[in-house]
Parts: structure tokens; C-alpha cells; sequence
């Protein structure tokens, strides 16, 4: 997943539709519509293989939930002899399918009564739509469009083996082309940084089935905001040797300390990080999860991503402030931790660089817009 840039032919053997663009719609979108080669055969066809589901970053089967989805739009397009079309900030479905994918979606969740129902199927649905609308326009290993590709440039680093980092990502930022949870594992690979998404059942399952193992003592949530309900540094953590804190066990080679990152917008953060509580009490019987918060400063994407305030970061900006305080700790070291946050930024840097081109030729803008600074964690 972090080599070589994905051509416009690189997806699955399934693929069903060709793309027909229809104009660039402002300067990160495009407008396509999707349609069948045969509509006989595309009926009976399945839409997305896991191979598929798992070159765009996850480590999961393909979730039901988002299968389902898709299988319905698919049927869907079948009945109305009318092709799924894309476009628009945010790469919305557009036309006539659209309208009506719009109100029959809408009343499936108004009929859901139970709350984590409405819940999964509003992430499946925006997984569904997102993965269709990408196909063969973005690079399904670092979600840029196909002439930005930035792959050939990221260089592949080892990750210290005690270490392993899970993105736990918003629906809505999953293949948003000006992410950043991407690089880590793009830099570490999938195995060292892991895609988690928030709501889906298949993901959120392998996450905690993996803290379950390790035990309440090696999971950390970074909430990297010095104002927020996080109380625990990275001196905190590593530097005491009482049993109750995270990293205690550091010395034992057998133990690895997961990091969750929560990859989402800051107002979307504060749910993602209750629902990782309330799963922590069910699981250990208290919603008490320790969480480190870190004195990183702003991140170069700033330049371009507008954030509530100066004081925020984004996702890479706080796994490289992690491991670049962890490398100022004497016991810490040793481990290359320096070099590991180095390369995140690097790959950072180019991201930014791919995106800065994109919108100059674009005609947009590239200075960070003016946000309201009140706090809002």
C-alpha cells in the first residue's frame, strides 16, 4: 500500500461502470456518471471485492453494512435505467438518482428506531457512496486524484515494533483527498497504523478485540489539546513507573501500547471520543481511558485546512508531536523515534506540496481562510 501510484485501471476486477466526466466541478471534486456496460449482467454482479476494500486502506473484510448499501444502489440504477452520478463539494450523488436515492435513504433511517442502528447505517451509507464516487478517479493508496499521486515520493519507514497506531476515522473524512491520518500508514504500513472507522462493525470489532489482548494498561487515546478533559502528558506516561499508567510496561518486550488517533474534525471528535468510553466501560467496567494530550503546535496544513484555532493539529501533526516528545525521553531514546516522526513529516510536506499544486492550477486559493477561535472541545 505505500509503493507505487495507483494507474486509472488499478481496482477491481468488478468494476462495473466506466466514468464519463462531465467538468470539473470547483477544485477537488469532479463530476462523473456512472454507467453500466450491461445492464443484464450488471444486476446479478457484485460491485466491490474485498481486495478492492483493502487497497483503499483498511485491514477488514468488506463490512456488510457498506455492501448492502452498495448492492442496493446498485439495484437501484437497475430499476431506474438511470446512471449514479457524482459531483460537487463533497462529491455528492447529483441528477435525477440522486433526488431519489435521497428520499429513499432518508425514510430507511427514519424507520431504524434504535439509535446505534441510525448510527452504523449513517457511516455505511457514507463509506458507500464515498467508495463508488472515487473509483478510478482517486489513487486508492493515498486518496489523491490520479494525476497528484504522491506515492512515488512517500518513503516507507519501520515503526518502533512497541508501538501501533490506530486511525479511528470519521466516515466523512475517509478518502478525503487532504487527510492526513493516511500518511502513517502509507510511512509505517498498515500493520503498524491501522484504519479503524468510526460506526463500522467490522473495523471496531478487530480495534478492540486487539485492546482486549493487550489490556486496559497499553491502550492511550491522543487528544492532542491542551484545553480539553485530558489530563496525562507524554512525561506522565513514560516517565512514572507505577503499574497503573500506560507505558509502565514499556521495559517488557512483549508489550505493545496502542495510540488512538482520532481522525475527524474537532466538533466530530468529541463523539467519536465518548463512544470509545462508553465502549471501554463495557469492556472493563469503567469508561476511564487514559488519554495523553501533547504541546504539539500548529501543522504546516494549517496553510490550507482551516482549523477552529492555532492551538489545533491535525492527525500526522500529532502522531509526529508524540513520537518527537517520546524521543526526548532517556529510556525512549535509543528506538529511532526521531527518525520515525522525521519521516511523517516528510511525507506531510509532501502532501501539502501535491495539494498547493493541485489548487494553483485550480485557480483556488492557498491561504488558510479566517475561522472563529472560540473553543469549541
Amino acid at each position: 500500500m505505500r509503493f507505487a501510484g495507483a494507474s486509472v485501471l488499478d481496482i477491481s476486477p468488478s468494476l462495473l461502470f466506466r466514468f464519463r466526466r462531465r467538468g470539473e466541478i470547483g477544485g477537488f471534486g469532479r463530476r462523473f456518471v456512472m454507467t453500466s456496460r450491461s445492464q443484464a449482467r450488471d444486476c446479478d454482479e457484485g460491485f466491490v471485492t474485498v481486495e478492492e476494500w483493502r487497497r483503499w486502506g483498511p485491514v477488514s473484510s468488506f463490512p456488510v453494512a457498506v455492501k448492502q448499501i452498495v448492492n442496493d444502489l446498485k439495484v437501484l440504477e437497475c430499476k431506474l435505467d438511470c446512471g449514479i452520478e457524482f459531483g460537487g463539494n463533497g462529491g455528492k450523488l447529483q441528477g435525477p438518482f440522486g433526488v431519489y436515492e435521497d428520499k429513499k435513504h432518508r425514510a430507511t433511517y427514519e424507520a431504524l428506531d434504535d439509535p446505534e442502528k441510525k448510527f452504523r447505517f449513517f457511516s455505511a451509507r457514507q463509506i458507500a457512496c464515498r467508495l463508488l464516487g472515487s473509483r478510478g478517479y482517486l489513487c486508492q493508496k493515498c486518496w489523491l486524484a490520479m494525476e497528484d499521486c504522491m506515492c512515488l515520493l512517500v518513503k516507507p519507514c519501520g515503526l518502533w515494533k512497541r508501538i501501533r497506531f490506530w486511525l479511528y476515522m470519521h466516515p466523512r473524512d475517509f478518502l478525503r483527498q487532504n487527510n492526513t491520518g493516511k500518511l502513517l500508514w502509507q510511512v509505517f504500513g498498515v500493520q503498524s497504523a491501522t484504519l479503524c472507522i468510526f460506526g463500522i462493525a467490522e473495523d471496531e470489532e478487530i480495534m478492540w478485540n486487539e485492546f482486549k489482548r493487550a489490556g486496559k494498561g497499553q491502550v492511550c487515546c491522543l487528544y492532542p489539546n491542551q484545553n480539553s478533559e485530558v489530563t496525562l502528558s507524554v512525561e506522565n506516561v513514560f516517565g512514572n513507573s507505577t503499574s497503573e499508567n500506560p507505558g509502565s510496561s514499556m521495559a517488557d518486550e512483549d508489550k505493545t501500547l496502542h495510540f488512538i488517533l482520532l481522525d475527524g474534525t474537532w466538533n466530530n471528535s468529541a463523539a467519536m471520543l465518548k463512544r470509545l468510553k462508553d465502549h471501554a466501560k463495557l469492556v472493563w467496567g469503567e469508561e476511564d481511558l487514559p488519554c495523553i494530550s501533547l504541546a504539539t503546535g500548529a501543522s504546516a496544513m494549517h496553510k490550507l485546512r482551516p482549523q477552529p484555532s492555532w492551538d489545533r493539529t491535525c492527525t500526522a501533526a500529532a502522531a509526529i508531536g508524540l513520537l518527537s516528545e517520546m524521543s526526548l525521553l532517556p529510556q525512549l531514546s535509543s528506538y529511532g523515534l526521531d527518525k520515525q516522526a522525521d519521516a511523517v513529516e516528510e511525507a506531510l510536506v509532501i502532501l501539502l506540496d501535491s495539494l498547493t499544486g493541485r489548487r494553483l492550477r485550480m485557480g483556488r486559493s492557498i491561504t488558510r481562510k479566517v475561522r472563529n477561535t472560540i473553543n469549541i472541545c
